[in-house]
């Protein structure tokens, strides 16, 4: 007779840091490794849970005070552009996607370096080396893709998302772009362009990471429509900033223990 078997991997947390996104804060991840034949099972399912991937490491905010990290995805079928979106698309029409197997290249890191230099010198990637970029593209235990931007122009490398694709969805893992397109939007458009994507696979979401209430780099993501936050065990339509005021205050957080009993797992056949 055969049995459904639970996936259970074992979960760590980090030492507190700096939190890079509320100011006096500190920041903790719940994180275990992704890896083995079950990998996809896993990410596909933890991603559904709020978690995110970081090469073959899944992780989740677990701050000993603060639970203001809260997992967005958006909702491809009731998603429409507001005037600003349409205009970016338009402004973007000269490019071209590309996506490859990931697999990075020395054109990428260029321009991942002079993305960096000009929008982030002073953040937690500032000092990746081109050894560093390649593990963070290649080390996927995972389906992912990596989505090239091209002008159709000139072929010159304009936008580089890191994608990986879930059984409900694409997660955009991290994207980069030719800091002197900024006028383009272009960050935007590649949301625009990934939701695109998704409508084309028939796929129901798009996942964008944590949006932080409260801070300006996490911002962008309450400006699209039909945005969901993972909130209390639960996706629910995002609302107004005010309604999260409460996830900032210390008696927010579950105990580490109580939170990983709560998290659900795939079964595989054995």
């Amino acid at each position: 007779m055969r049995h459904s078997l639970p996936i259970a991997p074992q979960f760590y947390v980090t030492a507190p840091q700096p939190c890079p996104y509320l100011k006096g804060r500190m920041e903790r991840k719940l994180f275990t490794a992704l890896q083995g034949d079950n990998a996809q099972k896993l990410n596909d399912t933890l991603s559904k849970q709020g978690f995110r991937r970081s090469q073959n490491v899944l992780y989740r905010p677990s701050c000993s005070d603060c639970a203001a990290c809260l997992s967005a995805r958006i909702d491809v079928s009731r998603f429409e552009p507001t005037r600003s979106q349409r205009r970016a698309i338009k402004k973007n029409a000269f490019l071209t996607r590309r996506a490859t197997s990931p697999w990075a290249t020395e054109e990428q890191y260029d321009l991942f370096r002079r993305y960096l230099d000009v929008r982030h010198a002073d953040g937690g990637m500032a000092d990746m080396d081109v050894f560093e970029f390649a593990a963070m593209v290649e080390e996927t235990p995972i389906r992912s893709r990596v989505i090239e931007y091209i002008d159709s122009g000139t072929d010159a490398l304009s936008a580089v998302c890191l994608t990986d694709m879930l059984d409900d969805g694409l997660s955009m893992v991290y994207s980069f772009y030719d800091p002197d397109l900024h006028r383009n939007s272009l960050g935007t458009w590649m949301i625009l362009d990934h939701i695109e994507i998704a409508r084309e696979a028939g796929l129901p979401y798009v996942y964008l990471g944590y949006w932080v209430p409260g801070s300006d780099k996490m911002g962008y993501k309450a400006q699209f429509d039909a945005v969901e936050i993972y909130r209390g065990g639960k996706w629910e339509p995002m609302q107004h900033i005010s309604a999260y005021e409460n996830e900032s205050h210390p008696l927010s957080t579950d105990p580490i223990a109580e939170q990983v009993a709560n998290i659900s797992f795939p079964d595989t056949r054995g």
